[in-house]
């Protein structure tokens, strides 16, 4: 006994995948939370200064909800903090300077007048209170533009976060904002290991 098979058309391929595109493109938007973080230190400023101070930085952008999670520990500052924020974009990643991006002096809450401390927080991307205004003027002129100027800045390594003291006020220690995974690496099992070779 013979089974038919039917037979496929090119049109039917090309209506499918017809189909498959429209659904793609008419699907809502998912949350894309990107993670980025960053070593603090003397070394990584411009110009390079010689402060014994560390610190560490995690970024935690949800472009759905327009939101920022700041979180830094930092100790052993040269001075008091004066003033930190997220300074974009730089001519070139990964070096250089460039203008102030977030609200001046410093993040809502961040610890000021201390060589130490930590700081936890999350900025609301679409209020003008999140940015420096003529970073706002600068890049289109509303929160949504210079919220869109901001992530492709950070996206594309010309963003760092900078953190000034009375002693450097230029910026003690920085760091530019690198992307990463918090997810921990899968262990491989041991079929996994032998999958690989066959």
């Amino acid at each position: 006994m013979h089974r038919m098979i039917p037979r496929v058309s090119h049109s039917h391929l090309l209506i499918a995948a017809a189909v498959t595109l429209l659904a793609v493109a008419f699907s809502p938007a998912h949350a894309a939370v990107l993670h980025y973080r960053g070593v603090l230190s003397g070394a990584n400023e411009s110009p390079v200064n010689a402060s014994p101070a560390v610190g560490n930085v995690e970024v935690t952008i949800d472009n759905v909800a327009n939101t920022m999670q700041i979180a830094a520990v930092y100790s052993g500052l040269l001075g008091n903090s004066s003033a930190c924020h997220i300074h974009a974009p730089t001519a070139v990643a990964l070096t250089g300077t460039a203008g102030v991006a977030t609200t001046p002096p410093a993040f809502a809450g961040f610890p000021l007048g201390v060589t130490s401390g930590t700081y936890n927080n999350t900025l609301d991307l679409t209020l003008s209170t999140s940015y420096n205004a003529p970073y706002v003027t600068n890049n289109g002129g509303t929160t949504a533009t210079a919220e869109a100027a901001l992530l492709a800045a950070i996206a594309a390594g010309k963003a760092y976060f900078n953190l000034h003291s009375a002693s450097v006020p230029g910026g003690e220690i920085r760091s530019f904002l690198q992307p990463f995974d918090p997810t921990p690496t899968a262990k491989s099992t041991w079929a996994r290991v032998k999958a690989l070779f066959h």
